[in-house]
Protein backbone atom coordinates (compact mmCIF):
# COMPACT_ATOMS: atom_id res chain seq x y z
CA UNK A 1 0.00 0.00 0.00
CA UNK A 2 1.45 3.37 -1.07
CA UNK A 3 0.95 6.26 1.35
CA UNK A 4 0.28 9.86 0.31
CA UNK A 5 0.05 12.58 2.94
CA UNK A 6 -2.80 15.05 3.13
CA UNK A 7 -0.22 17.85 3.31
CA UNK A 8 1.15 16.86 -0.11
CA UNK A 9 -2.42 16.96 -1.45
CA UNK A 10 -3.09 20.39 0.11
CA UNK A 11 0.10 21.84 -1.38
CA UNK A 12 -0.51 20.39 -4.84
CA UNK A 13 -4.15 21.51 -5.04
CA UNK A 14 -3.25 24.97 -3.76
CA UNK A 15 -0.67 25.50 -6.50
CA UNK A 16 -2.91 23.97 -9.16
CA UNK A 17 -5.83 26.26 -8.31
CA UNK A 18 -3.57 29.27 -8.78
CA UNK A 19 -1.86 28.03 -11.95
CA UNK A 20 -5.16 27.03 -13.54
CA UNK A 21 -6.37 30.63 -13.16
CA UNK A 22 -3.11 32.27 -14.27
CA UNK A 23 -2.01 30.01 -17.12
CA UNK A 24 -4.23 29.19 -20.08
CA UNK A 25 -3.41 25.77 -21.54
CA UNK A 26 -1.19 25.63 -24.61
CA UNK A 27 -3.86 23.56 -26.36
CA UNK A 28 -6.33 26.44 -26.02
CA UNK A 29 -3.81 29.02 -27.24
CA UNK A 30 -3.12 26.85 -30.30
CA UNK A 31 -6.86 26.62 -30.93
CA UNK A 32 -7.04 30.45 -30.85
CA UNK A 33 -4.22 30.62 -33.41
CA UNK A 34 -5.93 28.09 -35.67
CA UNK A 35 -9.18 29.98 -35.23
CA UNK A 36 -7.58 33.19 -36.48
CA UNK A 37 -6.70 31.41 -39.73
CA UNK A 38 -10.28 30.19 -40.20
CA UNK A 39 -12.14 33.26 -38.95
CA UNK A 40 -13.68 35.36 -41.74
CA UNK A 41 -14.74 38.32 -39.60
CA UNK A 42 -12.11 41.05 -38.99
CA UNK A 43 -13.70 41.73 -35.61
CA UNK A 44 -13.57 38.03 -34.80
CA UNK A 45 -9.88 37.86 -35.73
CA UNK A 46 -9.16 40.89 -33.56
CA UNK A 47 -10.95 39.32 -30.57
CA UNK A 48 -9.01 36.07 -30.91
CA UNK A 49 -5.75 38.04 -31.04
CA UNK A 50 -6.80 39.91 -27.90
CA UNK A 51 -7.55 36.62 -26.13
CA UNK A 52 -4.03 35.42 -26.91
CA UNK A 53 -2.60 38.69 -25.62
CA UNK A 54 -4.74 38.42 -22.48
CA UNK A 55 -3.45 34.90 -21.81
CA UNK A 56 0.16 36.10 -22.12
CA UNK A 57 -0.43 39.02 -19.76
CA UNK A 58 -2.04 36.73 -17.18
CA UNK A 59 0.79 34.19 -17.39
CA UNK A 60 3.63 36.73 -17.30
CA UNK A 61 2.19 39.05 -14.65
CA UNK A 62 0.79 36.20 -12.52
CA UNK A 63 -2.77 37.48 -12.46
CA UNK A 64 -6.08 35.76 -13.26
CA UNK A 65 -6.96 35.50 -16.94
CA UNK A 66 -10.60 36.33 -16.06
CA UNK A 67 -12.32 38.13 -13.20
CA UNK A 68 -14.47 35.03 -12.66
CA UNK A 69 -12.02 32.61 -11.06
CA UNK A 70 -14.60 29.87 -10.80
CA UNK A 71 -16.34 27.47 -8.50
CA UNK A 72 -13.94 24.79 -7.29
CA UNK A 73 -14.58 21.48 -9.07
CA UNK A 74 -12.24 18.52 -8.59
CA UNK A 75 -12.17 15.12 -10.28
CA UNK A 76 -10.23 12.40 -8.45
CA UNK A 77 -9.00 9.00 -9.59
CA UNK A 78 -7.56 7.20 -6.57
CA UNK A 79 -5.74 3.92 -7.00
CA UNK A 80 -7.04 1.14 -4.79
CA UNK A 81 -3.48 0.61 -3.53
CA UNK A 82 -3.21 4.19 -2.25
CA UNK A 83 -3.64 5.11 1.41
CA UNK A 84 -4.24 8.74 2.37
CA UNK A 85 -2.49 9.49 5.68
CA UNK A 86 -2.34 12.47 8.01
CA UNK A 87 -5.97 13.53 7.92
CA UNK A 88 -9.20 13.51 5.94
CA UNK A 89 -8.88 13.34 2.14
CA UNK A 90 -11.90 15.50 1.37
CA UNK A 91 -10.83 18.12 3.90
CA UNK A 92 -7.38 18.23 2.31
CA UNK A 93 -8.88 18.96 -1.12
CA UNK A 94 -11.03 21.72 0.40
CA UNK A 95 -8.03 23.20 2.23
CA UNK A 96 -5.96 23.24 -0.95
CA UNK A 97 -8.64 25.30 -2.71
CA UNK A 98 -9.08 27.52 0.36
CA UNK A 99 -5.35 28.33 0.52
CA UNK A 100 -5.00 28.73 -3.25
CA UNK A 101 -7.80 31.26 -3.50
CA UNK A 102 -6.42 33.20 -0.54
CA UNK A 103 -2.75 33.27 -1.51
CA UNK A 104 -3.45 33.62 -5.23
CA UNK A 105 -5.77 36.60 -4.65
CA UNK A 106 -8.52 34.82 -6.57
CA UNK A 107 -12.13 35.96 -6.35
CA UNK A 108 -14.24 33.97 -3.92
CA UNK A 109 -17.47 33.11 -5.73
CA UNK A 110 -19.32 30.68 -3.46
CA UNK A 111 -22.45 31.86 -1.68
CA UNK A 112 -25.67 30.70 -0.01
CA UNK A 113 -28.30 30.01 -2.70
CA UNK A 114 -30.96 32.26 -1.11
CA UNK A 115 -29.28 34.86 1.09
CA UNK A 116 -26.35 35.16 -1.38
CA UNK A 117 -23.99 35.54 1.60
CA UNK A 118 -20.46 34.66 0.47
CA UNK A 119 -18.72 31.81 2.31
CA UNK A 120 -15.52 33.86 2.09
CA UNK A 121 -13.05 31.16 1.01
CA UNK A 122 -14.50 29.61 -2.18
CA UNK A 123 -15.57 26.47 -0.35
CA UNK A 124 -17.36 24.10 -0.25
CA UNK A 125 -16.16 22.61 -3.51
CA UNK A 126 -17.61 19.95 -5.82
CA UNK A 127 -15.66 16.64 -5.75
CA UNK A 128 -16.12 13.57 -7.95
CA UNK A 129 -14.30 10.42 -6.78
CA UNK A 130 -13.45 7.35 -8.86
CA UNK A 131 -11.60 4.31 -7.50
CA UNK A 132 -9.26 2.74 -10.07
CA UNK A 133 -6.57 0.03 -10.08
CA UNK A 134 -2.99 0.92 -9.17
CA UNK A 135 -1.04 3.07 -6.71
CA UNK A 136 -1.40 6.51 -8.30
CA UNK A 137 -3.53 9.47 -7.29
CA UNK A 138 -4.76 11.70 -10.13
CA UNK A 139 -6.47 14.99 -9.39
CA UNK A 140 -7.97 17.38 -11.94
CA UNK A 141 -8.51 20.90 -10.58
CA UNK A 142 -11.25 22.52 -12.69
CA UNK A 143 -12.34 26.04 -11.63
CA UNK A 144 -15.66 26.50 -13.47
CA UNK A 145 -16.98 29.96 -14.29
CA UNK A 146 -20.60 30.90 -13.68
CA UNK A 147 -21.40 32.46 -17.06
CA UNK A 148 -20.75 29.34 -19.12
CA UNK A 149 -22.17 27.00 -16.47
CA UNK A 150 -25.44 28.97 -16.47
CA UNK A 151 -25.87 28.27 -20.19
CA UNK A 152 -25.48 24.49 -19.80
CA UNK A 153 -28.49 22.18 -20.07
CA UNK A 154 -29.61 18.59 -19.52
CA UNK A 155 -32.27 16.77 -21.51
CA UNK A 156 -34.08 13.50 -20.86
CA UNK A 157 -34.96 12.62 -24.45
CA UNK A 158 -37.14 9.74 -25.61
CA UNK A 159 -35.02 6.93 -27.14
CA UNK A 160 -36.73 7.58 -30.48
CA UNK A 161 -34.99 10.99 -30.67
CA UNK A 162 -31.72 9.26 -31.60
CA UNK A 163 -28.76 11.15 -32.98
CA UNK A 164 -30.90 13.74 -34.86
CA UNK A 165 -32.61 14.70 -31.59
CA UNK A 166 -29.30 14.93 -29.75
CA UNK A 167 -27.75 17.04 -32.49
CA UNK A 168 -30.72 19.43 -32.49
CA UNK A 169 -30.59 19.94 -28.71
CA UNK A 170 -26.83 20.52 -28.58
CA UNK A 171 -26.86 23.11 -31.38
CA UNK A 172 -30.00 24.71 -29.95
CA UNK A 173 -28.35 25.03 -26.52
CA UNK A 174 -25.33 26.82 -27.97
CA UNK A 175 -27.46 29.05 -30.21
CA UNK A 176 -29.72 30.10 -27.33
CA UNK A 177 -26.68 30.85 -25.17
CA UNK A 178 -25.45 33.35 -27.77
CA UNK A 179 -22.78 35.67 -26.34
CA UNK A 180 -23.48 34.84 -22.68
CA UNK A 181 -20.82 32.11 -22.19
CA UNK A 182 -18.06 34.33 -23.70
CA UNK A 183 -17.39 32.47 -26.95
CA UNK A 184 -15.39 30.94 -28.48
CA UNK A 185 -16.57 28.10 -26.27
CA UNK A 186 -15.70 24.46 -25.77
CA UNK A 187 -18.73 22.16 -25.67
CA UNK A 188 -18.81 19.04 -23.54
CA UNK A 189 -21.57 16.56 -24.39
CA UNK A 190 -22.49 13.62 -22.19
CA UNK A 191 -24.71 10.93 -23.69
CA UNK A 192 -26.19 8.02 -21.74
CA UNK A 193 -25.92 6.92 -18.15
CA UNK A 194 -28.75 8.54 -16.22
CA UNK A 195 -29.83 12.02 -15.13
CA UNK A 196 -26.75 12.92 -13.06
CA UNK A 197 -24.21 10.75 -14.86
CA UNK A 198 -24.81 12.40 -18.23
CA UNK A 199 -23.87 15.75 -16.67
CA UNK A 200 -20.68 14.30 -15.18
CA UNK A 201 -19.79 12.78 -18.56
CA UNK A 202 -20.27 16.19 -20.21
CA UNK A 203 -18.00 17.91 -17.69
CA UNK A 204 -15.36 15.19 -17.93
CA UNK A 205 -15.41 15.58 -21.72
CA UNK A 206 -14.08 19.12 -21.25
CA UNK A 207 -10.87 17.73 -19.71
CA UNK A 208 -9.70 16.23 -23.01
CA UNK A 209 -6.96 18.36 -24.62
CA UNK A 210 -8.13 20.39 -27.59
CA UNK A 211 -7.01 18.91 -30.87
CA UNK A 212 -6.81 15.36 -29.52
CA UNK A 213 -8.98 12.76 -31.30
CA UNK A 214 -11.91 11.06 -29.63
CA UNK A 215 -10.92 7.46 -28.77
CA UNK A 216 -14.18 6.37 -30.46
CA UNK A 217 -14.03 7.23 -34.20
CA UNK A 218 -17.85 7.30 -34.48
CA UNK A 219 -18.09 9.86 -31.68
CA UNK A 220 -15.29 11.78 -33.40
CA UNK A 221 -17.43 12.10 -36.53
CA UNK A 222 -20.34 13.33 -34.42
CA UNK A 223 -18.07 15.94 -32.80
CA UNK A 224 -17.05 17.26 -36.23
CA UNK A 225 -20.66 17.42 -37.36
CA UNK A 226 -21.74 19.33 -34.25
CA UNK A 227 -18.80 21.75 -34.46
CA UNK A 228 -19.62 22.58 -38.09
CA UNK A 229 -23.28 23.27 -37.27
CA UNK A 230 -22.40 25.34 -34.20
CA UNK A 231 -19.90 27.46 -36.11
CA UNK A 232 -22.44 27.98 -38.88
CA UNK A 233 -24.71 29.79 -36.40
CA UNK A 234 -22.58 32.91 -36.96
CA UNK A 235 -22.43 33.84 -33.26
CA UNK A 236 -18.66 34.23 -33.48
CA UNK A 237 -16.05 35.33 -30.92
CA UNK A 238 -17.68 37.15 -28.00
CA UNK A 239 -20.99 36.94 -29.85
CA UNK A 240 -20.05 39.72 -32.29
CA UNK A 241 -20.41 37.59 -35.40
CA UNK A 242 -18.06 35.27 -37.18
CA UNK A 243 -17.10 31.70 -37.94
CA UNK A 244 -15.45 30.61 -34.67
CA UNK A 245 -18.28 30.26 -32.17
CA UNK A 246 -16.75 27.14 -30.59
CA UNK A 247 -13.21 25.79 -30.59
CA UNK A 248 -14.24 22.15 -30.14
CA UNK A 249 -17.00 19.72 -29.24
CA UNK A 250 -16.04 16.78 -27.03
CA UNK A 251 -18.38 13.83 -26.44
CA UNK A 252 -18.35 11.09 -23.81
CA UNK A 253 -20.90 8.30 -23.88
CA UNK A 254 -21.99 5.25 -21.90
CA UNK A 255 -24.95 2.83 -22.00
CA UNK A 256 -28.27 3.91 -20.52
CA UNK A 257 -31.67 2.47 -19.52
CA UNK A 258 -33.79 1.12 -22.37
CA UNK A 259 -36.48 3.75 -21.63
CA UNK A 260 -34.13 6.75 -21.55
CA UNK A 261 -31.77 8.87 -23.62
CA UNK A 262 -30.08 11.35 -21.25
CA UNK A 263 -28.07 14.13 -22.89
CA UNK A 264 -26.14 16.86 -21.07
CA UNK A 265 -24.48 19.90 -22.65
CA UNK A 266 -21.81 21.54 -20.50
CA UNK A 267 -20.50 24.76 -22.02
CA UNK A 268 -17.03 26.03 -21.15
CA UNK A 269 -15.92 29.57 -21.93
CA UNK A 270 -12.67 30.38 -23.73
CA UNK A 271 -10.92 30.56 -20.33
CA UNK A 272 -10.76 26.78 -20.17
CA UNK A 273 -9.25 26.24 -16.73
CA UNK A 274 -8.14 22.76 -15.74
CA UNK A 275 -4.92 21.24 -14.46
CA UNK A 276 -4.06 17.57 -13.93
CA UNK A 277 -1.94 16.41 -10.99
CA UNK A 278 -0.40 12.97 -10.54
CA UNK A 279 0.81 12.10 -7.03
Amino acid sequence: MREISTQAIIDAVKEASISANYELGEDVVRAFEEGIEKEESPVGKDILNQLIENSLIARNQRIPMCQDTGLGVIFVEIGQEVSIVGGDFRSALEEGIRQGYKDGFLRKSVCHPFTRKNTGDNTPIIIHFDIVPGDKLKIWVVPKGGGSENMSQLFMLPPSAGWPGIRQRVVQTVAQAGPNPCPPTIIGVGIGGNFEQSAILAKKALLRPLGSPNPDPELGKMEEELLTEINNTGIGPQGLGGRITSLAVHIRMMPCHIASLPVAVNINCHASRHLELVL
